[in-house]
């Protein structure tokens, strides 16, 4: 009999639904493989107590006919979402002892629908960094290994933790946040699926701020279906967070019908970047085959401004996350420096303290960007490119439905490998930051196997709040692939 913890979201619905089983049994077989899964480092915070009380209360709300579309599903959550009473760092020193009082909308809208929290995913360090190299509770390793070598990976970043949780079945999906490709690369170096929705979907209220005008909460879970239902719970408005869209959230899973003959499939030549491997490129056409043999009519599109989409974010992403960060003083909450003698001093080693050498790299770049003299050089030309880049995709969706790329321009690769290399480390945002600047939805969905064994996504993008049809397309493509492969964690265990 196959375990709890190793079907997807929707089989444990299905299961609890006919009455098979419990959400304290099903939470308990999670609980116990969290424990097994920590030479991963995947989580910061465990909390089986609170999983398991959560559990009896859904299994009791459920006896009285009041089940939620969630109900009795153990999560993890990404340590950067505030969750009340329980510790959260945003995987950072300076929130060291940080209890919120309150809990973050999504997780709100997620305990509402039933849900059981496992505990608190490791990231990078406010979620900066493409690999879960940054986090001051140190690396995530990823659950898989190339072929014939046991030297452990990254899992990509920032929402390494809940990849790496997700793929190693310790939980049946996570949250996770994406602001220039944090959901759907990290997905994709760990053989699950990965969705951001659009910019305002879900609300960013309760959740540690990088990057105002791009961060945003998704799912990321081992299914298309999964991920429909997750998404379903997360999303909706909030008047707290005065970027959530006041629009009405469509029921996603019905809008996976396997059909999408018809649909044009936009493939943007920009992607076909210098120096991509041959496995990607060759991934990308088989993607293509896929979608066309279901019925999908591949166009060639441009996206002019491409190349300018990564010096644009790492401008506009620094010069946000400076100032969001300015608000970590050592006053309030969090680490405060001990033996300062005044007040200024008191501020300057707090943050010495608190801050992690990538943190710090982009504090310094966000404020160069935003002092005098080059905010209009640097700070407001990116945005101009911003727009720019937007209305490129815009263009592209008055000939098109959605659009077809790979999700990253290589598989994991090992921890520490690139971490000398900030440049190398950015690039592997190249796919990803465009959609990211657009705000426009995207699914990284597991498509295939590196020559050396390891996971390979591609990802679709579609038109602002059309998030059904991303997720049909996306599902269709999951059932081309039929990824069955599982880590060597997983198969060794």
């Amino acid at each position: 009999m196959t375990k709890l913890n190793e079907i997807t979201l929707a089989e444990a619905r299905d299961l609890l639904n006919k009455g098979e089983t419990s959400s304290v049994e099903l939470t308990a077989e999670h609980v116990a493989a969290v424990e097994s899964a920590r030479p991963l480092n995947a989580f910061i915070t465990e909390t089986p107590e609170q999983a398991i009380a959560m559990a009896k209360d859904s299994d009791a709300r459920r006896a009285k006919g009041e089940a939620g579309p969630l109900e009795g599903i153990p999560l993890a959550i990404k340590d950067l979402f505030c969750t009340q009473g329980v510790l959260t760092t945003a995987g950072s020193h300076i929130l060291h002892g940080f209890k919120p009082p309150y809990e973050s909308t999504v997780t709100a809208n997620l305990w509402k629908a039933g849900a059981v929290m496992l505990g608190k995913a490791n990231l990078d360090e406010f979620a900066m960094g493409s690999s879960n190299e940054s986090s001051y509770h140190g690396p995530v390793e990823n659950p898989w290994r190339r072929r014939g070598d046991n030297k452990p990976l990254v899992p990509g970043g920032s929402s390494g933790g809940s990849a790496s949780a997700v793929a190693a079945r310790a939980a049946l999906a996570a949250t996770g946040t994406d602001t220039g490709g944090s959901i759907r690369q990290p997905a994709s170096f760990t053989g699950i699926v990965g969705m951001k929705p659009t910019y305002g979907r879900c609300s960013r209220w309760g959740i540690v701020a990088f990057a105002s005008s791009l961060d945003q909460a998704g799912p990321m879970t081992r299914s298309v279906r999964d991920a429909a239902i997750m998404l379903g719970a997360m999303a909706g408005h909030d008047p707290k967070d005065s970027t959530s869209v006041d629009m009405p959230v469509p029921d996603y899973e019905k809008a996976l019908t396997g059909d999408i003959r018809g649909l044009k499939v936009g493939i943007p030549k920009e992607y076909r970047v210098e120096g991509m491997p041959k496995e990607i490129e060759d991934l990308w056409q088989q993607g293509i085959d896929w979608l066309k043999d279901a019925g999908a009519e591949p166009v060639e599109i441009s996206l002019p401004r491409t190349g300018y989409a990564l010096p644009a974010y790492y401008i506009i992403a620094p010069a946000e996350a400076s100032s969001n960060l300015a608000r970590y003083d050592g006053v309030r909450y969090g680490l405060r420096a001990e033996g300062a003698p005044e007040l200024q001093d008191m501020y300057e080693r707090t943050r010495a303290e608190g801050f992690g050498v990538e943190v710090k790299r982009r504090v310094l770049i966000g404020t160069y960007v935003l002092s005098a003299g080059y905010y209009d050089a640097y700070y407001n030309k990116a945005r101009k490119v911003r727009t720019l880049i937007a209305e490129d995709f815009k263009e592209a969706y008055k000939q098109v439905d959605v659009i077809l790329a790979p999700t990253a321009p290589s598989a994991a690769f090992a921890i520490g490998e690139l971490v000398d290399d900030p440049i190398a480390m950015y690039l592997n945002d190249v796919f990803t930051v465009p959609g990211s600047l657009a705000g426009v939805p995207g699914i990284s969905v597991p498509a295939g196997l590196s020559g050396d064994g390891l996971p390979l996504g591609l990802q679709i993008l579609g038109r602002a709040f059309d998030e059904e049809t991303v997720l049909r397309v996306g599902d269709v493509l999951e059932r081309a692939a039929d990824f069955k492969h599982e880590p060597a964690f997983v198969a060794g265990r």
